[in-house]
């Protein structure tokens, strides 16, 4: 029989602890959640990538509150077993612990979301512990920002300097002791992300950080080629582009060859 037992916020350091490597996908939809809850993917991550994949948006910068409300209900209406996280917003948690409390309240209770994501180190520490104080299970995000891609001038890989990692280390340590549950390292050296790994109790997700992680994250709309362009450490598992495009010709095909004009 297939499992159904819900995955919760301490189920994913026990995987850890056994070894069990974490799935992750982006959802931002009830259909789309549903399948991916059925496939048995343990994580369904309501990323602010939507501004991207969604809205048509060339970066994450303009998706909003009410956005990410709405769609974390969504995902959670498609999801029965799945751990249902959401990406806090720009400038939702930047201006004050108090505004990121408020903030991350409504994905809880309007969006039904079990946990949130925050994207920084050393500046959103306190935030963090704050947020842990008040019941919100908190996940980290360290190594490229996509929230900071404006500052950044693009999507720019964090340098490989023993400085760096000095840094994305001691961060890390940071994050975990004020009691985020889990740590996203985007685009880090995969030696860098082993490094860590290997010295956080709480688990570690990369996406486009080597296999040493405890966890992989994708975005679904890359995974499944419904993008055009995708990062090169994203592997395709489907071409749907191609298959919702033939679908949708052969609909006009249909369509025009009954016309009786």
């Amino acid at each position: 029989m297939k499992e159904t037992k819900p995955v919760r916020v301490p189920d994913l350091a026990a995987m850890k602890s056994r070894g069990e490597k974490i799935s992750v996908l982006t959802a931002y939809d009830a259909t789309m959640a549903g399948l991916f809850d059925q496939a048995g993917v343990d994580v369904l991550l309501v990323g602010d990538s939507l501004g991207m994949v969604i809205l048509g948006g060339s970066d994450t910068l303009e998706v909003t509150m009410d956005d990410m409300v709405r769609h974390t209900r969504a995902v959670r209406r498609g999801t029965q077993r799945a751990l249902v996280a959401a990406d806090m917003p720009f400038m939702s948690y930047q201006t004050s612990p108090a505004d990121a409390i408020r903030n991350a309240g409504r994905l809880l209770q309007e969006g039904g979301a079990m946990a949130v994501k925050i994207e920084g180190g050393q500046p959103f520490i306190d935030t963090v512990d704050r947020l842990v104080s008040a019941g919100i299970p908190v996940m980290g995000h360290l190594g490229l920002l996509p929230q900071s891609v404006r500052q950044l001038g693009g999507f720019k890989r964090p340098a490989d300097t023993e400085e760096v990692a000095a840094i994305l280390i001691e961060e890390a340590e940071a994050l975990e002791r004020a009691g985020a549950f889990a740590l996203v390292l985007e685009c880090i050296p995969a030696h860098l992300a082993e490094t860590v790994s290997a010295r956080l109790r709480i688990p570690t997700i990369g996406i486009g950080s080597g296999p040493r992680c405890d966890g992989q994250v994708l975005v679904s709309y890359d995974v499944l080629g419904l993008t055009a362009r995708s990062p090169s450490f994203a592997k395709k598992y489907a071409q749907l582009n191609t298959v919702l495009t033939d679908a949708a010709r052969a609909f006009v095909k249909d369509v025009k060859a009954k016309h009786d004009g």
